[in-house]
């Protein structure tokens, strides 16, 4: 009987523990800091491919789930000729927001959240 117990505590002290350790997958948002619009294609790890769509100016997206690994963001920003990349490697368990910046040249920047 006490081994019976015994087994039994630990069995429910090993579930506590794996019920604890749930990671969640890192999630991404695009805010644009410039007075136009933006298309921004994230490419995840695996080849998945987001597309978020008109972004307008001083707007920030809902947050997007992807799998953790690199990252390449580009935007494609309205009457811009240059199109800004940046890569980045998203871990479990944090926020990112790839930021479209003003100034003469676009770029890209990501904040962690």
């Amino acid at each position: 009987m006490k081994k019976l117990l015994v087994s039994i505590i630990s069995v429910l002290f090993l579930l506590a523990i794996v019920s604890c350790s749930d990671e969640e997958n890192p999630k991404f948002r695009i805010r644009n800091e410039r007075t136009t619009k933006a298309n921004v294609q994230v490419q995840t790890t695996g080849g998945n491919t987001i597309n978020i769509n008109d972004v307008e100016e001083a707007e920030t997206t809902a947050y997007q789930s992807a799998a953790e690994g690199n990252i390449v963001a580009t935007a494609v920003i309205q009457n811009e000729t240059v199109s800004p990349t940046i890569t980045f490697f998203a871990a479990k368990d944090i926020r990112y927001t790839i930021v479209i910046r003003t100034g003469t040249i676009p770029s890209l920047r990501v904040d962690l959240d």
